[in-house]
């Protein structure tokens, strides 16, 4: 099967699952945004997938994410970091990227906030909540991101959005359930907080195995990978394309 065939079967498969999720949730039907992660594949998968009718891509390494989003650059597509981000990137992630998933720290919201200035941007940022505590995950610890959230709103140019998770790895999709519920339960106790709580309308959680269950407690992005492009890659396979194409 070539290439765009497989990725818009998958992307038939995936759709319909997340609106039987939101219709069982009795949600709209466009309150799910999937962010395509493309991470190892190649701009041959990337362009497949922005012509199979996908307008967001993640990704979670910036010196990857840089040349895709060079290549990418007249075509109708969002890029998401998704990764942890070290604050000496912050410069690049900030003039590349429209979403950034993965802020847990006063000052990478700091770096990413003056980069952002430097650059004319005005990205789009979410807390990431390590709910679990676990000690090799990312994400600042919950009372943190209490404080993140505050200090975000004293940005000039970073537009808050809301909060990210990644719950345990598990083979069992129920037992992301209680951290996702969490998460939700997080966003409403901070609303009444925020000078823009309209603004605060994202929950980025659930990827490949879970997103069902994600998307039955709230979910408003889902990052999927492997359920549309298979799996992983150990390397990156560099497309010949170049970018102005």
């Amino acid at each position: 099967m070539e290439l765009a065939e497989t990725i818009a079967t998958r992307l038939a498969g995936i759709q319909a699952r997340i609106r039987a999720a939101l219709t069982a949730a009795e949600r709209p039907l466009d309150a799910v945004r999937l962010v395509a992660v493309s991470k190892t594949f190649s701009l041959d998968h990337v362009r497949t997938a922005i012509e199979a009718g996908l307008h967001d891509l993640g990704e979670n390494k910036v010196q990857e994410a840089l040349e895709k989003c060079v290549a990418t650059a007249t075509l109708p597509v969002a890029w998401h970091f998704i990764g942890h981000l070290q604050s000496n990137k912050a410069r690049k992630a900030a003039a590349a990227f429209d979403w950034i998933h993965s802020v847990d720290s006063v000052d990478l919201l700091r770096r990413l906030d003056r980069a952002s200035g430097e650059a004319g941007r005005r990205p789009q940022v979410l807390i990431q909540v390590n709910l679990a505590g676990e000690a090799n995950r990312h994400g600042a610890q919950e009372d943190e991101a209490l404080q993140l959230v505050a200090a975000a709103q004293s940005c000039q140019y970073l537009e808050l959005r809301g909060l990210m998770t990644l719950p345990p790895r598990s083979s069992d999709p129920e037992t992301a359930r209680p951290f996702f519920r969490r998460l939700a339960t997080i966003r409403q106790e901070l609303l009444p907080t925020l000078d823009r709580p309209d603004r605060f309308d994202q929950l980025s959680m659930g990827m490949s195995h879970d997103l069902d269950v994600a998307i039955a407690e709230g979910a408003t992005m889902v990052r999927i990978g492997t359920a549309l492009f298979g799996p992983r890659r150990a390397a990156l396979k560099r497309a010949t394309i170049p970018a102005d194409q």
